[in-house]
């Protein structure tokens, strides 16, 4: 039996944290496991994408490292190219950049810029410039730099993945991504949508749409998980993103609008001082749980461990390449790893280490 793994990753640090060196142990751990990569959030508080993919990378042998995601707006183009190239390096090629366009709301108390799309692809195809060794003045969406130059002698070749939601930003992803984290909580038949409205986007862009590598992130909370973790892990973390966007996410799945205004208008989650799956009592918790449509929670992987290693299945038949394990530690996910040994194809093998990578 292989101890590899391509096909899986989880996430490092998953939800909120104030210890970030627990992130050493989860990466051991996750490459003991076989899991294929770990992907790497960003919050301000203690979890920078750089400092955090420079632990994993010392920390694993083999594992494949994204961010997953930063944004191009909180730092300086030649920032965040000389970030991807010394990681890249730094890995012998493991790592892969990882984009996403972030919290309007978040952008406007930070004085930043909202991102667009136009925006997101003007700064890939200037870190790809600087990846190849170019000296360049730039006017553009992203940004007016007079001069942009990292070392003329590159030629790295390092993935660029794209998060992606609703259908202008899946069609932007397979026009110009390496690879595309969808998002949690979708539906299995809105995976099967947004891959191909990924690939058809590749292909009419002229590109080889089976290059494109496509990630699924499945909500996984197996049944040895604690009652109050589970809550927090699932009621929590999809109350989390319906409190931030979830017009974007309700609409992405056909889901009813009413059923998300009948959420935000409860007496509880209106003005709710924080996250939920940050902040939240077992009872609010609980409460939300009641609210909450069961097919929306139902879009994830719960049960026995033989069951979330089916859902895993599921993701791959409606047209994923991989699967992001999300909202559980490498040790909370050991069984559903162990469990998956017993179903998947070898032909899974071929997929290479680096998560935005295709062979």
């Amino acid at each position: 039996m292989t101890n590899r793994l391509p096909e899986l990753a989880c996430y490092g640090l998953a939800g909120h944290t104030d210890q970030p060196a627990e992130l050493l142990d989860e990466v051991r751990l996750a490459e003991e496991l076989g899991l294929g990569s770990v992907f790497l959030s960003e919050r301000f508080n203690v979890k920078d994408a750089g400092v955090l993919a420079g632990a994993a990378v010392a920390a694993s042998e083999r594992l494949g490292i994204a961010t997953a995601a930063t944004n191009h707006n909180t730092r300086h183009p030649l920032v965040t190219a000389t970030m991807a190239t010394t990681l890249h390096r730094l890995s012998g090629g493991r790592y892969a950049l990882g984009l996403g366009r972030g919290f309007d709301l978040l952008f406007d108390v930070m004085g930043l810029p909202r991102v667009t799309g136009a925006q997101m692809e003007d700064a890939i195809g200037i870190y790809r410039r600087l990846w190849h060794g170019e000296a360049f003045g730039h006017v553009g969406p992203a940004g007016s730099y007079p001069y942009l130059s990292q070392d003329q002698a590159f030629d790295e070749d390092i993935p660029v993945l794209m998060m992606a939601i609703g259908p202008r930003s899946l069609e932007l992803a397979g026009r110009v991504a390496d690879g595309v984290v969808l998002h949690t909580f979708f539906t299995d038949e809105t995976l099967a949508r947004a891959a191909r409205t990924v690939r058809a986007s590749a292909e009419q862009a002229g590109r080889d749409p089976a290059r494109v590598r496509i990630w699924s992130v499945l909500a996984t909370v197996e049944d040895s998980i604690p009652e109050e973790l589970r809550l927090r892990k699932l009621v929590g973390r999809l109350a989390t993103y319906l409190q931030g966007y979830g017009e974007v996410l309700v609409r992405a799945n056909g889901w009813n609008l009413s059923d998300l205004e009948r959420f935000r208008s409860d007496e509880l989650v209106v003005g709710y001082p924080g996250a939920f799956d940050a902040v939240g009592t077992v009872d609010e918790l609980t409460h939300l749980q009641r609210l909450l449509p069961p097919e929306w929670l139902a879009a994830s992987a719960t049960g026995s461990a033989e069951t979330c290693a089916r859902r895993i299945q599921d993701q791959l038949d409606a047209g994923a390449d991989s699967v992001v394990l999300h909202g559980a530690t490498p040790a909370e996910l050991a069984p559903v790893v162990a469990a998956w040994h017993d179903v998947r194809s070898a032909a899974l093998d071929r997929l290479p280490d680096n998560p935005g990578r295709m062979p």
